[in-house]
């Protein structure tokens, strides 16, 4: 029988790293962003109509409060605003700022770092067969 322990124990030390290095970058160059607030912010750029709450939370694979917590920052820090739902005055969309767009702008030659020293090594089959993997563990968990 495998060790499907060991599996997800690699996984998830290979994501915190990342998170690590990418919040390190993000501090040394005075980037005032969390990996998770970049993350919705990259989301919300392509976006220009706005995302509601819910379609931020399941496209971040975060819950409610998580996202609710994340959003809040962001609309403090200036990053985004939020806007009334048309037609629904209880929703709003979350639509991402100039202010944000340019701290995203800031943060892109740090995010391209913390890709290049990660994947460091690892040629395009590499890369195709830990995309082929890890989209087959994650569809097994989809269903």
């Amino acid at each position: 029988m495998k060790d499907y322990t060991t599996f997800s124990h690699l996984m998830d030390r290979a994501v915190k790293a990342e998170r690590l290095d990418l919040n390190h970058r993000f501090r040394k160059h005075n980037i005032n962003l969390t990996p998770d607030q970049w993350y919705v912010l990259t989301i919300l750029k392509d976006k220009e109509e706005g995302l509601s709450q819910n379609q931020v939370a399941a496209s971040t694979f975060k819950d409610a409060p998580t996202i609710s917590r994340i959003i809040d920052l962001l609309v403090k820090k200036e990053y985004v605003v939020r806007q009334p739902f048309v037609g629904d005055r209880r929703r709003y969309q979350v639509v991402i700022s100039e202010k944000g767009i340019n701290i995203l702008n800031k943060a892109q030659p740090e995010v391209e770092g913390n890709m290049k020293e990660g994947w460091n090594g690892l040629d395009e089959n590499d890369l195709e067969c830990l995309k082929k993997i890890t989209s087959k563990v994650y569809l097994n968990y989809s269903r």
